[in-house]
């Protein structure tokens, strides 16, 4: 593994550790409109990045991207699926379907090996059809048994995975693509707070504590955002997809155990199905590594002089 492949394989660990965590704050929030809570996430975003591309003197390479047309349609395109994201998960945390968006963000490493084999020529071995044959099959359980598809899920899931090939096709570097994405929202979230009349949308009527949390949103968005913008730079959607697993297992505990969301034993089959699927492909991708590994070392061996 390279440095390149290390550093990625970090950001994507510490990234995907903070999502696990992040249904916990917003949880504090939960008094607040999903909307409201969105919009501080862009304006707060925003200003940090902002910032830091000030005092990093970084803004020739934002300028570049904003000279480039082909760039400018990518942003948007990524700048749209991730504000749907963010408004759909926000939504479903503090509308108690943490389960739901747990389970989301579980299907979400099929969508990335999925969409790896269809524009980066990744391989889809019959372990990896076999996996997405088991999520298919969670999804159509699913239906059967509660009469509707499981939209929250395969929102966040699709959602997600779009944006990460969106950013890795784009190839920008994530702190200039975090402040252009937020730069675009910018001006909703700023139309929205001005226009619509919440108990919390005046800052001047709220209690101390409360502004703070809603500033807070945007690090707590943007840092494993830019992290995993930054991992998907540098490694595989293949690799990116194993690490995703954090994210929703923290979500998962914290949802049952934490805040008490049911889990019956119809839902209980549905993620089990999820599970194996990610099971398999887990012990599969330890055995290519190994393999890999093993390949690596024998030609090293015969290169060698003797």
């Amino acid at each position: 593994m390279d440095n390149t492949t290390k550093t990625g394989a970090i950001y994507a660990l510490f990234a995907y550790s903070i999502w696990a965590v992040a249904p916990m704050y917003l949880k504090l929030l939960n008094f607040v409109p999903a909307v409201e809570i969105l919009a501080h996430r862009v304006i707060w975003s925003f200003v940090i990045t902002l910032a830091i591309i000030l005092l990093w003197r970084k803004g020739p390479a934002l300028l570049a991207v904003l000279r480039s047309p082909k760039s400018l349609l990518a942003l948007l395109a990524s700048t749209a699926l991730i504000g749907f994201n963010w408004g759909l998960f926000i939504w479903a945390i503090n509308a108690n379907f943490m389960l739901s968006a747990s389970l989301g963000y579980y299907i979400n490493p099929l969508m990335s090996i999925l969409l790896g084999m269809i524009f980066f020529g990744e391989r889809l071995d019959k372990v990896r059809t076999l996996a997405a044959a088991l999520c298919v099959s969670a999804v159509v359980f699913e239906m059967i048994q509660f009469g509707q598809l499981p939209w929250i899920a395969l929102a966040l899931a699709s959602s997600f995975a779009v944006y990460g090939l969106v950013r890795k096709k784009l190839g920008v570097d994530s702190l200039t693509g975090m402040a252009l994405e937020t730069g675009l929202l910018l001006p909703v979230g700023l139309l929205y707070l001005f226009i619509v009349q919440t108990p919390t949308s005046n800052p001047l009527n709220n209690a101390w504590w409360v502004n703070l949390l809603l500033i807070g949103a945007g690090p707590v968005s943007m840092t494993p955002l830019m992290l995993f913008a930054a991992a998907a730079n540098r490694i595989s959607l293949t690799a990116l997809g194993f690490f995703q697993y954090i994210a929703p297992s923290g979500m998962f505990l914290s949802a049952v155990f934490i805040y008490g969301e049911p889990l019956s034993p119809a839902k209980l089959v549905t993620f089990g199905l999820i599970w194996l699927a990610l099971l398999i492909i887990s012990v599969d991708s330890l055995r290519q590594m190994r393999r890999s590994r093993r390949r690596v070392s024998d030609e090293l061996a015969v290169a060698e002089p003797t």
